[in-house]
C-alpha cells in the first residue's frame, strides 16, 4: 500500500495538492510514482504561464512510459522545482517532500477543496 500524507489533497490523475500560504505546491503520488517507476526526467515548460484546471502542465519520464502532469486546478505557475533538473529520481524517493514539482497561485483559491480529493476519497480510488 502506497504512503498518503492525510494533509495533502489528490487528483483522480494521481496529483498531490498542498497549500502554502497563497500559493499551492504539487507533486506526484506515492501511488503514481510506483506505477511509472524509476523517473528519469521531468520536463516542466509551462512557468509563468497561466493555466485552467486539467490542462497539462508538463511530463514524466521514467524508464518505460512517459506521462503527463494535469494542473489540479486553475492558476499560474510560479515556481518549478530545480532540483528534479539534476535529481528527477527525486520524484520517487520522496514524492511528498523533496520531490514535488511545481508551486502555483491559484486563480481562485475557494477552488482548492472544492475540486479535490480528500486522503480517503484519493484512498478509495486506488484501492
Amino acid at each position: 500500500m502506497s504512503e498518503l500524507p492525510k494533509d495533502l489533497h489528490y487528483t483522480l490523475e494521481h496529483e498531490w495538492v498542498k497549500k502554502e500560504d497563497d500559493l499551492i505546491k504539487i507533486g506526484i503520488t506515492d501511488f503514481a510514482q510506483g506505477e511509472l517507476g524509476d523517473i528519469v526526467y521531468v520536463d516542466i515548460d509551462t512557468l509563468d504561464q497561466e493555466l485552467e484546471a486539467g490542462e497539462v502542465f508538463g511530463t514524466v519520464e521514467a524508464v518505460k512510459t512517459v506521462s503527463d502532469l494535469f494542473m489540479p486546478i486553475a492558476g499560474t505557475v510560479v515556481e518549478i522545482n530545480e532540483k528534479l533538473e539534476d535529481e528527477p529520481e527525486l520524484v520517487n524517493s520522496d514524492p511528498y517532500g523533496e520531490g514535488w514539482i511545481i508551486l502555483v497561485k491559484p486563480t481562485d483559491p475557494q477552488d482548492f477543496a472544492s475540486k479535490l480529493l480528500t486522503a480517503e476519497q484519493y484512498q478509495s480510488k486506488i484501492s
